[in-house]
């Protein structure tokens, strides 16, 4: 079984955000898979279906970026899920927007839900970094990975290839994941 989530703030203003493309590209999972849509729980929306042979959850916790790592260790130890089998989707300010890189553990590098998670389960899951890129303004970083998604046209059809391509990565071939999505 393998559980991938996706991060975000829960809440209507934060939908189309820089900082909401892990809930984006785990709603394009959904779908594209044919999951069941997600039930509401205390502090997160949980789903499961299966990704070619893979029974697979999505996890998308919804008690703030900072408290991310409160559902994620409820629901692992729940499934008793081996690190190895949990990918977290997320924003990356220290990539450009739309580059994706793949790796497993690593430190936080000063992303909240990142380090909320790993103070709950460890560091040695896979990550799924989208790149978000910085502001071109005089912007804090805050306000900008808060702000709308400007390129949203450019991105959607890049989160339709994660979607469709993610069972790549279930499988354990992060290149020709990787690949898919460039080209």
């Amino acid at each position: 079984m393998h559980l991938i989530i996706g991060l975000g703030n829960p809440g209507s203003q934060y939908e189309i955000t820089y900082h909401n493309i892990g809930f984006i590209i785990v709603d394009a999972i959904c779908k594209c898979w044919n999951f069941q849509p997600f039930s509401k729980k205390a502090d997160y929306l949980i789903t499961s279906g299966m990704i070619n042979e893979n029974k697979t959850i999505l996890l998308k916790p919804y008690s703030f970026m900072n408290n991310s790592g409160i559902p994620v260790a409820k629901i692992r130890n729940f499934y008793k899920l081996s690190l190895d089998n949990i990918i977290v989707i997320h924003d990356d300010a220290d990539l450009e927007l739309g580059r994706i890189k793949i790796k497993k553990g690593g430190s936080s590098a000063g992303h909240n839900g990142l380090k909320s998670i790993d103070s709950f389960i460890g560091n040695d899951y896979w990550r799924l970094r989208f790149g978000i890129g910085r502001p071109n303004d005089q912007r804090d970083l805050a306000d900008y990975v808060l702000s709308k998604l400007s390129n949203l046209d450019n991105i959607t059809p890049l989160v339709e290839k994660v979607a469709k391509n993610i069972h790549l990565m279930l499988q354990e071939d992060n290149t020709a994941f990787i690949s898919s999505i460039v080209h």
